[in-house]
């Protein structure tokens, strides 16, 4: 038995599935979750002693890869200065100077702790700017795990939100509707029924919990027309999306306004951070300004904004850092595409910019619905062929792939040969 699977017997008697999230768990790839140790630039290396080159990169933040020097640096300097103050900082303010200025809209920032409190936050502002209720969000986009937000579709768009997981009562997710992504005209047909009573449209700009699906032509701009129409607040939730495909992040990658926007770790380097912010005549509705009440004893914690500001300031005075991602990307991706194109299993990829997803079916995956047609078990067996030859993926189809500035040209060809092997 392995010391990962020694690890895992023990985790299960104390900790939930033997997990602290279920994304972790490799139940869905019929494994036990490979306990990391250590982890530096584009690789993680397990109990075991084994390295993987990974594609997952804590789930997005590590876009410079893990252990960067200058994070590293920053970090270890702000830890000799103290853990926690529970007290405004200068390293906050610096933060939200850092990321107002170059982010399209971003007037004000509040920070807080991880992207499922900058989501119910945002929500909450939008909800207390409008005076509405209800709010709209895209089947198969996942904005974290609070109550009104973990809604599962009814029998069709026009249904209330059903909640989606035990333990949420109807009453939290009754004013929460259910369209779906890349259908300008499902959207519509909410406002034709609740013109003045939606509060906020809330989206992935690139849905990337469904597996990556980027938004079809116009219908970014089609939501910004609706929501500017009706008086309706547009969220981006750029948990994933956010300073990754530009430092402007979407809004600057597809050139559409939004008029809050929400942030995860990655303005943390990954440590667990999150913030939301946007137009100042929403987020002054916020305590202690307004009347939306929204506190946080560790948010904008020194140590995570020491962590981010590293980070950020090297993404920001390296804007070329994007430019080689995104190539590679589309030229990582592209080859994956080709090799499926030319194999006789049925797959699609999807992918935007550093982002990418294999699917395992013939449809076009444009929507939650088109991607469920993904054969899990067949994506089951390429993630044990892969993660076998040192390749580290997310043990779950329906998440993305993550490029980092920390991949090289030639471990990509490496990987693509074992993609080729697998699939030809």
């Amino acid at each position: 038995m392995t010391q990962s699977e020694q690890l895992f017997e023990r985790a299960v008697k104390v900790i939930p599935g033997g997990v602290n999230s279920p994304v972790r768990a490799f139940g869905s790839v019929g494994q036990s979750p490979r306990m990391i140790a250590s982890a530096d630039g584009a690789h993680m290396t397990d109990e075991d002693g084994i390295t993987y080159l990974d594609f997952v990169g804590s789930w997005g933040p590590m876009i410079l890869g893990h252990n960067h020097p200058a994070v590293r640096e920053a970090v270890t300097k702000a830890c000799e200065q103290g853990l926690s103050y529970g007290a405004a900082t200068k390293r906050e303010v610096e933060m939200a100077e850092l990321i107002c200025g170059p982010v399209p809209n971003l007037e004000m920032v509040r920070m807080v702790n991880s992207g499922t409190e900058a989501v119910m936050s945002a929500i909450r502002a939008a909800r207390g700017y409008t005076g509405r209720d209800k709010i709209i969000k895209f089947m198969g986009c996942y904005h974290g795990h609070s109550d009104a937000l973990l809604v599962q579709a009814g029998s069709g768009v026009m249904t209330a939100g059903i909640p989606g997981s035990a333990g949420v009562p109807e009453g939290c997710t009754q004013d929460t509707l259910s369209a779906i992504y890349n259908d300008t005209e499902s959207v519509q047909k909410l406002f034709d029924t609740f013109p003045d009573e939606i509060a906020a449209v809330i989206v992935e700009p690139v849905g990337a919990n469904m597996g990556v699906v980027p938004p079809q032509q116009g219908f970014l701009q089609d939501l910004r027309a609706i929501c500017t129409k009706y008086g309706t607040v547009l969220i981006f939730d750029e948990v994933i999306t956010g300073f990754r495909l530009a430092f402007g992040g979407a809004q600057e990658y597809f050139g559409v306004d939004a008029d809050l926007i929400t942030y995860g770790k990655i303005i943390g380097a990954g440590m667990p951070v999150g913030a939301y912010g946007g137009k100042k005549e929403i987020m002054e509705q916020v305590a202690p300004l307004g009347p939306v009440y929204q506190a946080g004893t560790l948010s904008g914690n020194p140590v995570a904004m020491a962590a981010g500001l590293a980070q950020l300031s090297i993404l920001k005075n390296h804007p070329k850092i994007y430019r080689s991602l995104n190539q590679m990307g589309s030229w990582f991706f592209g080859e994956i595409k080709k090799i499926a194109e030319e194999s006789q299993i049925p797959a699609t990829v999807n992918t935007c910019g550093s982002l990418g997803s294999l699917f395992f079916t013939n449809e076009t995956v444009r929507n939650y619905e088109t991607a469920k047609t993904s054969d899990t078990a067949k994506y089951t067996d390429y993630f044990r062929y892969m993660i076998n030859h040192g390749i580290y993926l997310a043990p779950a189809q329906f998440e993305a792939m993550f490029l980092s500035a920390a991949h090289t040209r030639k471990e990509l060809e490496d990987v693509l040969e074992f993609v080729r092997d697998y699939m030809l």
